[in-house]
Protein backbone atom coordinates (compact mmCIF):
# COMPACT_ATOMS: atom_id res chain seq x y z
CA UNK A 1 0.00 0.00 0.00
CA UNK A 2 1.52 3.58 -1.46
CA UNK A 3 -1.09 5.96 -0.41
CA UNK A 4 -3.95 6.04 2.54
CA UNK A 5 -6.36 8.60 3.74
CA UNK A 6 -6.55 9.22 7.23
CA UNK A 7 -9.04 11.32 9.30
CA UNK A 8 -8.76 12.73 12.70
CA UNK A 9 -10.26 15.73 14.62
CA UNK A 10 -7.61 17.83 13.55
CA UNK A 11 -4.71 17.89 10.88
CA UNK A 12 -1.95 16.04 13.47
CA UNK A 13 -4.08 13.41 14.25
CA UNK A 14 -5.52 12.53 10.87
CA UNK A 15 -1.73 12.65 9.62
CA UNK A 16 -0.98 10.52 12.48
CA UNK A 17 -3.66 7.39 11.70
CA UNK A 18 -2.50 7.39 8.07
CA UNK A 19 0.80 6.87 9.29
CA UNK A 20 0.35 4.23 11.48
CA UNK A 21 -1.82 2.40 8.52
CA UNK A 22 1.02 2.66 6.12
CA UNK A 23 3.47 1.56 8.93
CA UNK A 24 5.73 4.57 7.79
CA UNK A 25 8.04 7.29 9.37
CA UNK A 26 6.74 11.15 8.76
CA UNK A 27 9.93 11.92 6.57
CA UNK A 28 9.00 9.14 4.22
CA UNK A 29 5.57 10.45 3.04
CA UNK A 30 4.19 13.31 0.93
CA UNK A 31 0.96 14.50 3.04
CA UNK A 32 -2.20 16.10 0.57
CA UNK A 33 -4.82 18.03 2.81
CA UNK A 34 -8.16 17.13 1.77
CA UNK A 35 -10.33 18.60 4.68
CA UNK A 36 -8.79 21.05 7.69
CA UNK A 37 -11.86 19.68 9.41
CA UNK A 38 -14.01 22.30 11.76
CA UNK A 39 -16.59 22.60 14.05
CA UNK A 40 -18.17 19.11 13.68
CA UNK A 41 -16.18 18.10 11.00
CA UNK A 42 -13.38 15.82 11.01
CA UNK A 43 -9.82 16.40 9.35
CA UNK A 44 -8.94 14.46 6.70
CA UNK A 45 -5.66 13.94 4.56
CA UNK A 46 -3.87 11.68 1.96
CA UNK A 47 -0.39 10.96 3.03
CA UNK A 48 1.33 8.75 0.47
CA UNK A 49 5.07 7.07 0.33
CA UNK A 50 7.48 9.53 -1.33
CA UNK A 51 9.19 8.74 -4.22
CA UNK A 52 12.34 8.46 -3.16
CA UNK A 53 11.52 6.40 -0.11
CA UNK A 54 9.51 3.69 -2.27
CA UNK A 55 12.45 0.83 -3.03
CA UNK A 56 12.79 0.98 1.14
CA UNK A 57 9.05 -0.07 1.75
CA UNK A 58 8.59 -2.19 -1.66
CA UNK A 59 11.63 -4.34 0.05
CA UNK A 60 9.60 -4.28 3.45
CA UNK A 61 6.76 -5.51 1.52
CA UNK A 62 8.53 -8.19 0.72
CA UNK A 63 10.26 -9.48 2.99
CA UNK A 64 6.77 -9.30 4.87
CA UNK A 65 5.34 -11.80 2.41
CA UNK A 66 8.37 -14.20 2.83
CA UNK A 67 7.70 -14.03 6.58
CA UNK A 68 4.04 -15.34 5.93
CA UNK A 69 5.28 -17.48 3.64
CA UNK A 70 7.57 -19.31 6.62
CA UNK A 71 4.70 -18.89 9.15
CA UNK A 72 2.36 -21.16 6.92
CA UNK A 73 5.43 -23.39 6.56
CA UNK A 74 6.17 -23.61 10.31
CA UNK A 75 1.81 -23.86 10.72
CA UNK A 76 2.18 -27.14 8.56
CA UNK A 77 5.07 -28.73 10.23
CA UNK A 78 3.34 -27.57 13.78
CA UNK A 79 0.52 -30.06 13.01
CA UNK A 80 2.81 -32.23 11.83
CA UNK A 81 3.99 -33.07 14.76
CA UNK A 82 1.01 -32.77 16.35
CA UNK A 83 -0.24 -36.26 13.84
CA UNK A 84 3.31 -37.40 15.06
CA UNK A 85 2.82 -37.49 18.26
CA UNK A 86 -0.61 -38.73 18.59
CA UNK A 87 0.29 -41.59 15.69
CA UNK A 88 -3.01 -42.97 14.81
CA UNK A 89 -5.35 -41.39 17.20
CA UNK A 90 -7.78 -40.06 14.27
CA UNK A 91 -8.61 -43.71 13.43
CA UNK A 92 -10.81 -44.75 16.13
CA UNK A 93 -13.49 -42.92 15.10
CA UNK A 94 -13.27 -44.26 11.59
CA UNK A 95 -12.88 -47.76 12.89
CA UNK A 96 -15.34 -47.72 15.56
CA UNK A 97 -18.31 -46.63 13.08
CA UNK A 98 -16.68 -49.38 10.08
CA UNK A 99 -17.52 -51.73 13.17
CA UNK A 100 -20.99 -50.27 14.35
CA UNK A 101 -22.82 -48.26 12.26
CA UNK A 102 -22.96 -46.42 8.85
CA UNK A 103 -20.35 -44.46 7.53
CA UNK A 104 -23.15 -42.03 6.43
CA UNK A 105 -23.47 -40.50 10.21
CA UNK A 106 -23.08 -36.80 10.15
CA UNK A 107 -21.75 -36.51 13.93
CA UNK A 108 -18.95 -39.25 14.31
CA UNK A 109 -17.93 -38.07 18.15
CA UNK A 110 -21.59 -38.04 18.79
CA UNK A 111 -22.09 -41.40 17.67
CA UNK A 112 -19.38 -42.77 19.71
CA UNK A 113 -20.79 -41.50 22.69
CA UNK A 114 -24.10 -42.62 21.94
CA UNK A 115 -23.17 -45.95 20.95
CA UNK A 116 -20.78 -46.49 24.07
CA UNK A 117 -24.50 -45.08 26.47
CA UNK A 118 -25.55 -48.68 25.30
CA UNK A 119 -22.90 -50.35 27.13
CA UNK A 120 -24.27 -48.98 30.08
CA UNK A 121 -27.14 -50.28 31.88
CA UNK A 122 -29.94 -47.54 31.21
CA UNK A 123 -31.90 -48.79 34.44
CA UNK A 124 -28.83 -47.91 36.76
CA UNK A 125 -28.66 -44.05 35.22
CA UNK A 126 -32.49 -43.92 35.45
CA UNK A 127 -32.39 -44.82 38.99
CA UNK A 128 -29.65 -42.73 39.88
CA UNK A 129 -27.33 -45.85 40.87
CA UNK A 130 -24.15 -44.89 38.84
CA UNK A 131 -21.93 -47.43 37.39
CA UNK A 132 -18.39 -47.50 38.48
CA UNK A 133 -15.34 -45.73 36.34
CA UNK A 134 -13.73 -48.60 36.02
CA UNK A 135 -16.02 -51.24 35.50
CA UNK A 136 -17.65 -48.87 32.90
CA UNK A 137 -13.77 -48.68 30.93
CA UNK A 138 -13.79 -52.53 30.87
CA UNK A 139 -16.69 -52.57 29.50
CA UNK A 140 -15.86 -50.00 26.90
CA UNK A 141 -12.36 -51.74 26.30
CA UNK A 142 -14.07 -55.28 26.12
CA UNK A 143 -16.56 -54.38 23.57
CA UNK A 144 -14.13 -52.50 21.12
CA UNK A 145 -11.73 -55.81 21.67
CA UNK A 146 -8.88 -53.50 22.91
CA UNK A 147 -6.96 -54.27 26.45
CA UNK A 148 -5.24 -52.48 28.77
CA UNK A 149 -4.52 -52.07 31.96
CA UNK A 150 -6.29 -49.33 34.23
CA UNK A 151 -4.99 -47.44 37.15
CA UNK A 152 -6.68 -45.04 39.82
CA UNK A 153 -4.67 -41.93 40.90
CA UNK A 154 -6.36 -39.11 42.61
CA UNK A 155 -5.70 -36.46 44.51
CA UNK A 156 -7.57 -33.23 46.35
CA UNK A 157 -9.15 -32.17 43.21
CA UNK A 158 -9.49 -35.18 40.92
CA UNK A 159 -9.81 -38.71 40.05
CA UNK A 160 -7.71 -40.14 37.57
CA UNK A 161 -8.00 -43.19 35.66
CA UNK A 162 -5.19 -43.74 33.28
CA UNK A 163 -5.43 -46.81 30.29
CA UNK A 164 -1.93 -47.76 29.07
CA UNK A 165 -1.68 -50.49 26.74
CA UNK A 166 -0.20 -50.81 23.42
CA UNK A 167 -3.25 -50.66 20.73
CA UNK A 168 -4.94 -47.64 21.91
CA UNK A 169 -3.91 -44.59 19.98
CA UNK A 170 -7.35 -45.19 18.32
CA UNK A 171 -9.41 -44.48 21.21
CA UNK A 172 -7.83 -41.13 21.69
CA UNK A 173 -9.00 -40.27 18.65
CA UNK A 174 -7.99 -37.20 16.65
CA UNK A 175 -6.50 -34.60 19.10
CA UNK A 176 -8.21 -36.34 21.55
CA UNK A 177 -11.88 -35.93 20.44
CA UNK A 178 -12.65 -39.27 21.94
CA UNK A 179 -10.49 -39.29 25.09
CA UNK A 180 -12.07 -35.92 26.05
CA UNK A 181 -15.81 -37.89 25.07
CA UNK A 182 -15.32 -40.60 26.70
CA UNK A 183 -13.96 -38.53 29.87
CA UNK A 184 -17.29 -36.14 29.48
CA UNK A 185 -19.42 -39.54 29.50
CA UNK A 186 -17.68 -41.45 32.72
CA UNK A 187 -18.26 -37.49 34.60
CA UNK A 188 -21.52 -38.19 33.64
CA UNK A 189 -22.96 -41.61 34.51
CA UNK A 190 -20.05 -42.59 37.00
CA UNK A 191 -20.05 -42.64 40.55
CA UNK A 192 -17.10 -42.36 42.42
CA UNK A 193 -17.55 -42.24 46.12
CA UNK A 194 -17.16 -38.64 46.45
CA UNK A 195 -17.36 -34.82 44.69
CA UNK A 196 -14.31 -34.72 42.92
CA UNK A 197 -14.11 -35.00 39.13
CA UNK A 198 -13.48 -37.71 36.74
CA UNK A 199 -10.67 -37.80 34.24
CA UNK A 200 -9.37 -39.69 32.01
CA UNK A 201 -6.38 -40.28 30.42
CA UNK A 202 -4.83 -42.79 28.23
CA UNK A 203 -1.09 -43.32 27.58
CA UNK A 204 -0.17 -39.97 28.81
CA UNK A 205 -2.33 -38.51 25.84
CA UNK A 206 -2.41 -35.17 28.35
CA UNK A 207 0.38 -34.31 29.14
CA UNK A 208 2.39 -35.13 25.77
CA UNK A 209 -0.68 -32.91 24.32
CA UNK A 210 -0.15 -29.92 26.78
CA UNK A 211 3.84 -29.87 25.73
CA UNK A 212 2.85 -29.49 22.02
CA UNK A 213 0.25 -26.42 22.72
CA UNK A 214 2.85 -24.80 25.08
CA UNK A 215 5.58 -24.83 22.66
CA UNK A 216 3.02 -23.97 19.79
CA UNK A 217 1.34 -21.11 21.97
CA UNK A 218 5.38 -19.82 22.68
CA UNK A 219 6.00 -19.98 18.84
CA UNK A 220 2.76 -17.82 17.86
CA UNK A 221 3.84 -15.49 20.70
CA UNK A 222 6.88 -14.60 19.13
CA UNK A 223 5.75 -14.41 15.90
CA UNK A 224 2.96 -11.86 16.69
CA UNK A 225 4.98 -10.19 18.90
CA UNK A 226 7.06 -9.37 16.16
CA UNK A 227 4.51 -8.79 13.03
CA UNK A 228 1.90 -7.14 14.94
CA UNK A 229 -0.62 -9.28 13.67
CA UNK A 230 -3.34 -11.58 15.65
CA UNK A 231 -3.06 -15.20 15.22
CA UNK A 232 -5.98 -17.38 15.24
CA UNK A 233 -6.03 -20.76 17.01
CA UNK A 234 -7.74 -24.04 16.24
CA UNK A 235 -11.13 -24.84 18.64
CA UNK A 236 -9.98 -26.54 21.55
CA UNK A 237 -11.80 -27.41 24.77
CA UNK A 238 -11.43 -26.10 28.01
CA UNK A 239 -8.58 -28.24 29.47
CA UNK A 240 -6.69 -27.23 26.32
CA UNK A 241 -7.81 -23.47 26.62
CA UNK A 242 -6.14 -23.86 29.69
CA UNK A 243 -2.85 -24.77 29.12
Amino acid sequence: MRSCEGIGKNLEQAIQNALFELKAAREDVDIKIISEGGFLKKAKVLVTISDDALEKYERKEALKREEEKEEKKDEEVTETEIETKTETEDTFVETFIKKKISMNEPNKIQIVVDEISEITPKEDIENDKKVDPKKFLEDVLKALDLEAEISVEEDDKFVRYILTGDNLNDLIGHHGECLFALSSYITSVCRTGNKKKVVLDINNYRDRRAETLTALAKRVASKVAKSGRYYKFEPMNASERKV
